[in-house]
């Protein structure tokens, strides 16, 4: 963690930008909750208890700050919220989501589903892909269960 904290400074300092405390503060929640798909208002609440001085204003900026430079990117789970995730490979695609419709939990799935299908769009299009979005709607094993 120690070592992705110092790259991100150094992204951070590269375009011009200091880790400061809040941005600090907002960066360590990302991480400490990198298994999760947080809101800024879940960012804010998290944030609060460790820094309660600062305002949702510094998180909404903050967090299109990193996502501006990369450090995030933004999730769309068509639920009315965005969600951020931290952009840890980016020689990797995004991986794909599950999206329980009645619950709303939200579980990654890590392989590369579209490989194949990439190279022959991009065969057949003439046509670099660089990334893709999929995300499955459907029930979780724990909503199955409860029916």
């Amino acid at each position: 963690m120690n070592s992705l904290i110092s790259d991100l400074k150094d992204q951070l300092k590269r375009k011009g930008y200091k880790l400061t405390t809040q941005r600090r503060v907002i960066l360590d929640t990302i991480i400490e909750n990198i298994d999760k798909h947080l809101s800024i208002e879940d960012i804010f609440e998290q944030v609060k208890k460790k820094y309660p001085e600062i305002g949702l204003a510094t998180v909404y900026r903050t967090v299109q700050l990193f996502e501006q430079l990369g450090i995030i990117y933004k999730l769309n789970f068509d639920d009315g919220r965005s969600r951020y995730e931290l952009y840890q490979n980016k020689e990797d695609h995004q991986h794909h989501h599950l999206i329980c419709l009645k619950c709303g939990s939200i579980y990654e799935v890590e392989e590369d589903l579209l490989e194949d299908l990439e190279k022959r769009i991009e065969e057949s299009k003439d046509f670099e892909i660089v990334d893709h979005n999929v995300r499955f709607f459907g029930y979780c094993k724990n909503c199955r269960s409860k029916s």
